[in-house]
């Protein structure tokens, strides 16, 4: 058995990101073309458009902001015209702010998040779900996250778009089933990344002890996900909201 993506095309929104890169050179590494989404760092884009090159696959960058219905189309036909239909959507991008309390939170993190976490998907899928029906396949993978599940002092922003997003995605499923398309979730926890590797160690030990296996996950642990749900052998998988969390948080029947 083997996870093997040859052939398929993935688009992975905010792909410079520190998850976002490496769900991109896994989807690569497992045989996928990329179509590498950023907003603002090219550099990154064009230094991991060479690294997937250099793998043997096919990559293209394509810019833009998420939050509007006019990118997903242009995004889409771009792709389309270099790589051809998309098979695997991964919606990544999200939106960066400080958080706080609902009392002191702007209202404007609120629809920030709303348009990147429910909005972004919602773009998405209009460009992107079509070719799928045609096709009678496909995958679409939204990064959701353990905190939509936590509901914390200061993450009601963040929540309150994550549990939007998880509606749509739950609906998208049963609408597009019939297609042969799977629509799941991937919901990280507290992701050690590049950024933590070369930086001095944060004070985690509280987080830690709450999670079953004692330890925070790597990102390349949570883009090994994301490839299982863009493969074959999730072909039976559907309308999931999946933890990637070391048990921190578990959804119960």
């Amino acid at each position: 058995m083997k996870l093997d993506l040859t052939g398929k095309t993935a688009l992975v929104t905010g792909a410079t990101g520190q998850l976002g890169r490496v769900i991109a050179r896994t989807l690569a590494t497992c045989g996928a073309n990329l179509a590498l989404h950023y907003i603002n760092n090219e550099m990154k884009a064009k230094e991991l458009k060479d690294e997937i090159e250099a793998m043997g696959r096919q990559a293209v960058i394509v810019q833009g902001d998420m939050t509007k219905q006019d990118t997903a189309f242009r995004i889409r036909d771009a792709i389309q015209n270099t790589l051809g239909n998309v098979d695997i959507v991964v919606a990544n991008a999200v939106i960066q702010y400080e958080w706080t309390s609902v009392l002191e939170q702007a209202p404007e993190d609120y629809l920030s998040q709303f348009e990147s976490c429910v909005m972004q998907s919602v773009y998405l899928a209009k460009a992107f779900i079509p070719q799928m029906q045609e096709m009678r396949s496909g995958r679409f993978i939204g990064i959701n996250t353990e905190c939509a599940m936590q509901n914390f002092a200061h993450q009601s922003a963040y929540t309150a778009g994550k549990r939007g997003m998880d509606g749509v995605y739950r609906v998208l499923a049963k609408e597009v089933g019939e297609y042969q398309i799977t629509v799941n979730q991937v919901a990280p926890g507290w992701t050690i990344s590049e950024r933590d590797r070369t930086s001095e160690p944060g004070h985690d030990e509280a987080y830690t002890r709450s999670v079953p296996l004692r330890r925070r996950g790597e990102d390349q642990e949570i883009a090994n996900v994301v490839a299982f749900l863009a493969s074959d052998l999730s072909s039976f998988i559907t309308g999931a909201y999946i933890p990637v969390s070391g048990g921190n948080v578990m959804p119960a029947i």
